[in-house]
């Protein structure tokens, strides 16, 4: 029997004007995501791609159809709701890490719990740093680490946050051949054995053999690519 989605859109549709033409950025889309599976969404510049991710993010309402975040359906929610719903159930990792200049490693993560009003959770804290392999660079700022470490660092944030959705844009578009592998493996591992449900948007085909599922977007159109075989990740 197959678990509740985290993550689920049915008949969902964007379109938008442009001059006397009507876009269709995102044609009828059923999708569903399970917790522990992780998904790779490929497809040319301008194809629906980014549409398809700020919809199943809650930052941009469909045409038509609903989307549901961990059950609750998210299109029926006021501003207000669905921000509440992004902040506890869904992280974003962007081509840049996105980090504060200003604060160190583990700075980063606390000023999450300042923003969600949280107590600092310490324990889980040093098991990601360790999971992660970023014990050392907890008192380094942005500028002092490499690309990869940055995004290492992404990853720790997203975690530390404990959505249930993780929507990754181009995890790796800024690392070299060797440390995009090493992200994507670790996200890959940290997606099932916390049990998160991971979406990552990229151009590079030689990362998805770590996906459980590959997904092509074509003019607005999704479709899942057949007989994908992915890689173990212990």
């Amino acid at each position: 029997m197959s678990k509740q989605p985290m993550l689920e859109l049915r008949g969902v549709t964007r379109e938008f004007t442009q001059g006397s033409e009507t876009v269709h950025a995102l044609r009828p889309t059923n999708f569903r995501i399970e917790p522990g599976e992780f998904v790779a969404l490929i497809g040319p510049s301008g194809s629906g791609k980014s549409t398809f991710l700020t919809i199943a993010g809650g930052l941009r309402n469909p045409s038509k159809g609903t989307v549901t975040i961990n059950g609750i359906d998210v299109t029926a929610l006021g501003k207000k709701q669905l921000s509440n719903v992004r902040l506890k159930y869904v992280g974003f990792i962007l081509q840049a890490s996105n980090l504060v200049p200003f604060l160190t490693v583990e700075k980063q993560l606390l000023l999450l719990d300042k923003v969600r009003r949280s107590r600092p959770n310490k324990t889980m804290m040093t098991q990601l740093f360790k999971e992660l392999g970023i014990t050392k660079l907890r008192r380094k700022y942005p500028s002092e680490l490499s690309g990869g470490e940055r995004q290492r660092v992404a990853i720790a944030k997203v975690l530390y946050s404990d959505p249930s959705i993780i929507l990754a844009d181009e995890p790796t578009a800024s690392l070299d051949t060797t440390k995009a592998f090493e992200v994507v493996e670790l996200l890959a591992r940290e997606t099932r054995s916390r049990g998160k449900a991971t979406i990552m948007v990229t151009h590079d085909e030689r990362l998805i053999g770590y996906c459980d599922k590959v997904y092509e977007m074509h003019d607005g159109q999704l479709r899942e690519r057949k007989a994908h075989k992915r890689k173990t990740s212990e």
